[in-house]
């Protein structure tokens, strides 16, 4: 039998999706002739419904707890195509960068060989963002976080980054609106800013 361990309306952390959200619904799961539930799920708005081992009350993380269970990193693949030397204008001769997005070594994201070699300083860029953007992603939340503990003395500047955090946040996590994969959410001067410091 199963119990509620937590309540409509409460905060609390998705493991993972690695983000907050509020428990809109409680679901219990009956079965015929029993007094209690078997077990009890949540919804919590992002598209599918959690049981309780994913979910954790707020307080129950520490400060210093890592925000996302997932490692995502770049690993350099032997370019099978083309020998060190015949790519020396490669930051890497010889290897192009994976980003391993699972447990294995060999799960995530690749480019072709010749599209790196289009532009390898561009690719190599693309990979430390993709690599680093559950960081990414936690920072946002902490500064959500940080917002929504004191907002009222917070300067303009403060929350309107903070409801630019927040706009990401909710692209990134809903993926239940694909209409919003076409929206850009960097506006255009930041988009300008991040090529020009690329190049």
């Amino acid at each position: 039998m199963a119990k509620a361990q937590f309540h409509k309306n409460q905060r609390v952390y998705v493991k993972p999706v690695g983000t907050w959200a509020v428990v809109e619904n409680v679901l219990p799961q009956w079965a015929k002739g029993l007094d209690e539930p078997i077990r009890v799920f949540y919804d919590v708005g992002l598209g599918r419904d959690f049981g309780p081992d994913e979910l954790q009350r707020e307080g129950a993380l520490s400060e210093s707890s890592e925000s996302f269970s997932e490692n995502w990193r770049t690993i350099r693949g032997r370019n099978k195509w083309q020998q060190p030397e015949d790519c020396g204008h490669h930051p890497h001769p010889g290897t192009y960068p994976i980003i391993i997005t699972g447990d294995s070594e060999w799960g995530g994201w690749r480019v072709p060989g010749s599209e790196y070699d289009l532009d390898p300083d561009r690719i190599e860029m693309q990979a430390r963002i993709m690599s680093s953007s559950l960081r990414m992603l936690g920072v946002l939340q902490r500064l959500l976080q940080f917002v929504d503990e004191d907002a009222s003395n917070l300067p303009n500047d403060v929350l309107s980054l903070a409801k630019g955090a927040d706009e990401i946040r909710r692209y990134i996590l809903d993926a239940s609106n694909p209409e919003a994969a076409s929206e850009s959410v960097v506006d255009d001067e930041l988009a300008e800013e991040a090529d020009a410091s690329a190049a």
